[in-house]
């Protein structure tokens, strides 16, 4: 190990991003302050849980996904823009440097600590047409994406505009709120869900709350109905036996996570879904410098069970990684990581959400309100949450004076 230790963190998401400005922040002797990596594809940070609301142009580009130079200004890390390729093992006699990371550029950095973060894609492989005609709801780009389409759509003479969501977990039943109230009447929304009711993971208030959400802005639910293909205006669904071909303008797909492929190049020890196998400690099995966090991580709670790929576990994670990958670096014990379930939130459309958790129960106005109010308070860094709550409390009067 060098004199100042070298820490490198891949990815640059929910576990990523927040594990590095908590280690930023720790308590470090005197000249022994690491020095720390953030590597990332994209050169932005994105908020998934308000991505939602660029459908409706209640927030803007920039509070939900700033740049990582914004949001790291003013600390130690240092962001690099790349994608990992390879992770020499540490036992590997031909690589001149054996605790490094070598990103797609041929790019080597050291590290005597290791973060991966790498979370998860859609799938786009299982049906004809997916990664060709469809819309995931993912990043930034794929909102922008929807958006120039739909801008397209609303400027023609069409009557109606026709579209698909296929999947109703959390992702389907909210796009599919926010869609319908900026279509409003010109909408013609159907959910299309394989299993027998939506939200399967969700709690029984927070699925009747979006049933009546969805059942109120006239959105179709299929459920028990699978896709056989998708082609540029039409997708063909298959219900008890039968297929039939629906046009559509726009399609979709909010089905399953993919760990993303990188982590099967890294030669680490993996489970049957693909995820990176980890001890409570959050370390990688055999591999004690390396830890994992978020959806890249295979987790197991105190019960046996795996515990879910969400943005509140990958929240929660990075205070542990950063606690861990300090006292590592510190000769201090480590924490077994325990998550704490916070309960869930749901966007149901403008001014309508749905939360439960903690003996709260909450859905309306009342609820939009609390889950803004909660994730302004969960944005990366005070700065960022000033700038995004000035905005919010100067709109009203930015558009009556308008």
């Amino acid at each position: 190990m060098t004199s100042v230790p070298r820490i490198c963190i891949l990815g640059g998401g929910f576990g990523g991003l927040y594990t590095a400005l908590k280690l930023n922040q720790l308590a470090w002797e005197p000249g022994q302050k690491p020095e720390i990596t953030l590597i990332d594809r994209q050169t932005n940070f994105v908020f998934t849980p308000l991505l939602y609301e660029l459908i409706t142009g209640e927030m803007q580009g920039w509070e939900i996904a700033p740049p990582f130079a914004e949001l790291l200004k003013g600390t130690d890390i240092r962001f690099v823009q790349g994608a990992v390729k390879q992770l020499p093992h540490t036992e590997d006699p031909t690589h001149p440097a054996p605790n490094s990371v070598t990103l797609t550029d041929g790019t080597e950095i050291g590290y005597d600590r290791l973060v991966l973060a790498l979370g998860c894609e859609t799938p786009s492989d299982s049906v004809a047409g997916v990664s060709e005609h469809t819309i995931s709801f993912r990043s930034l780009e794929d909102a922008y994406k929807l958006d120039a389409k739909l801008r397209i759509l609303e400027a023609a003479t069409t009557e109606k505009i026709r579209i698909a969501i296929v999947g109703a977990g959390y992702t389907g039943v909210e796009v599919a709120c926010k869609l319908a109230d900026r279509l409003k009447e010109r909408g013609r929304i159907r959910l299309i869900q394989s299993r027998d009711k939506i939200l399967p993971n969700a709690t029984e208030f927070n699925r009747n709350a979006a049933l009546k959400a969805l059942e109120q802005r006239g959105i179709w639910v299929d459920l028990e109905t699978n896709v056989s293909e998708i082609t540029a205006d039409s997708i063909g669904l298959i219900y008890k036996g039968q297929t039939d071909i629906i046009p559509v303008e726009v399609v979709m797909w909010t089905v399953g996570n993919q760990v993303s492929p990188a982590i099967n190049h890294l030669g680490l020890s993996l489970n049957a879904q693909g995820k990176i196998a980890v001890s409570d400690k959050l370390q990688v099995l055999d591999r004690p410098e390396i830890f994992a966090l978020g959806d890249a991580a295979a987790v197991l709670e105190t019960d046996g069970k795996f515990i879910p790929s969400t943005a509140q576990v990958a929240f929660q994670q990075s205070d542990f990684v950063a606690w861990n990958v300090w006292s590592s670096l510190t000769d201090r014990p480590l924490l077994p990581f325990r998550y704490t379930d916070l309960g869930e939130m749901m966007v149901l459309g403008d001014n309508n959400a749905v939360l439960s958790g903690l003996g709260i129960q909450l859905d309306g106005p009342l609820a939009y309100l609390t889950r803004r109010l909660v994730y302004l308070y969960r944005l990366p860094t005070l700065e960022h949450q000033l700038k995004v709550g000035f905005n919010w409390l100067t709109q009203p009067l930015v558009k009556l004076l308008s």
